[in-house]
């Protein structure tokens, strides 16, 4: 079905993939709960619909959580309350469980000799069979989050140390995890064997710091050291930090949407900046996808570090001819009466003087279902614009995420029903181009900074919204669970 016959869809101003979680924690500082609070405000990007600090005093466990906004829900006298000289925290965007406050982070447990915070970001792929077999087993579970599953392997799990108690809760885990443990005497990091999710040690005079994206160690003045490696688990106490390899080294697969899109531009992800890797696909674009035009004018605030590598790649000048608005809420009120692209507008506007009788080249991280999309492209004809050129500096999606991305099902991913040449006509741009998977990895590639003698090593990114290969074979169940049944024709 040609997707320009169908019917308008509603306005949505966030027709993106959504941002998955936050994680942070700090070890051992006079003001773990404060520096805490503004990790989480740094990574306010990554999770919207709730926050939870956790901070460990004299071995007593204090935690405080609530929904909206990191700056919203912790007020100075929320903050006043978080003793201790050790933290973690979460930033929620849920990808299971539904949006209570009941499902808020960090979980706890107490155990005989010790209580512990938890927090997670990512999805854990088989956790409704760990669930089943935990309740048959007894367990009460009080929440929906599949990080609570977590909480329950570990209190269930046998050995001589925490170590080996994770290590052994870990063994029958699925999926991708970058989780935080708080205890009375450690602050614990783990990432996935594929290392799907990103986490980053950094150091704060005498204390270790671990955080999803390293603009939260800029913010406090934390020094960036090094990633967590995939399959690793970090042990920070009052003696320093060690290191464990708790599964064999087998091939990563990191989200490259972190770089594309999730992560902060002036962020290290993966030991990349993610800056300049988005200035490089833009300017692979222009090179994979030219066209002649006046004006080059990014999708804010996303498409403008590609759009600036187009524009210079290209010689054609970049401007601003969509504002946004950086003071939309998590809600607003719609008018009675139908205002045009009311969704789209509230978030972003054209700037008709820019525009009037130009050839646009408009650059975008990427489309989703098509529908702001669409509404873009109308808006900059409405604004003046003569050609509207639609760039995409990821490949067309064509998948839903199982690993802590909030992705529609597959019948709502445009790019997984329609032929490229439908998806311009339904967007009424005049040509539509995106960068192939294998562009959009070389240039990731080509972004990573080595030590001396390091080889530059390829297909180290998860590409399975691209091209259908998990990382993680699905068992029947969970193929039927998820909707897995056979690829889309193209």
């Amino acid at each position: 079905m040609d997707p320009s016959q169908e019917s308008e869809a509603p306005d949505s101003p966030f027709d993106k993939l959504k941002e998955k979680c936050a994680v942070f924690g700090i070890y051992n500082h006079a003001e773990a709960g404060n520096l805490t609070y503004l990790g989480l405000y740094a990574l306010q990007h990554r999770g919207q619909e709730g926050c939870g600090i956790a901070t460990m005093d004299g071995g007593r466990l204090i935690i405080r959580k609530g929904e909206g906004l990191v700056s919203e829900f912790f007020r100075e006298s929320v903050i006043s309350e978080l003793k201790g000289r050790s933290a973690i925290g979460h930033n929620r965007y849920s990808t299971a469980g539904s949006d209570s406050q009941r499902n808020l982070q960090p979980l706890s447990a107490y155990f005989s000799d010790a209580s512990m915070a938890l927090v997670h970001n990512g999805n854990l792929t088989n956790a409704l069979e760990l669930r089943k077999v935990l309740e048959e087993e007894g367990a009460l579970f009080t929440t929906d989050v599949d990080t609570e599953v977590l909480v329950h392997m570990i209190a269930r799990s046998r050995g001589e140390d925490f170590v080996s108690r994770m290590e052994a809760a870990l063994a029958s885990v699925k999926g991708s995890y970058s989780l935080l443990a708080l205890l009375p005497h450690a602050l614990i990091g783990i990432r996935d064997p594929h290392g799907f999710r990103p986490l980053s040690i950094g150091k704060l005079g005498d204390s270790y710091v671990l955080a999803s994206e390293t603009c939260a160690f800029d913010l406090i003045g934390a020094k960036y050291l090094r990633d967590v490696e995939p399959g690793e688990m970090v042990v920070i106490t009052d003696s320093g930090i060690e290191h464990f390899r708790l599964f064999p080294k087998i091939r990563s697969a990191s989200c490259i949407f972190e770089l594309i899109y999730f992560a902060r531009p002036d962020s290290r992800v993966f030991g990349i900046p993610v800056y300049q890797a988005r200035k490089r696909l833009g300017r692979r674009l222009a090179l994979d996808a030219p066209v002649e035009a006046d004006l080059v004018v990014p999708v804010p605030d996303s498409g403008l570090a590609p759009a600036l590598g187009y524009s210079e790649q290209s010689g054609i000048p970049i401007d601003m001819g969509l504002i946004r608005n950086h003071y939309v809420g998590r809600t607003f009120i719609e008018p009675r009466q139908s205002i045009r692209h009311f969704g789209v507008k509230i978030k972003l506007n054209a700037v008709p003087e820019l525009l009037a009788g130009k050839r646009v080249v408009v650059i975008d991280d990427s489309i989703v279902r098509g529908t702001t999309s669409r509404k873009i492209v109308s808006m900059l004809r409405e604004a003046g614009a003569r050609e509207i050129h639609m760039r995409v500096t990821s490949a067309p999606i064509h998948f839903p995420c199982f690993y802590g991305i909030d992705t529609p099902n597959r019948g709502e991913l445009i790019a997984s029903t329609h032929s490229l040449d439908e998806i311009r006509r339904y967007l009424k741009a005049d040509s539509l181009a995106y960068l192939s998977i294998e562009a959009m990895e070389e240039e990731v590639i080509l972004s990573q900074t080595f030590r001396e003698g390091e080889p530059r090593t390829a297909g180290s990114y998860c590409k399975a919204c691209f091209d259908g290969n998990y990382p993680i074979a699905f068992t029947q169940e969970e193929r039927i669970q998820y909707g897995l049944f056979e690829r889309p024709v193209r």
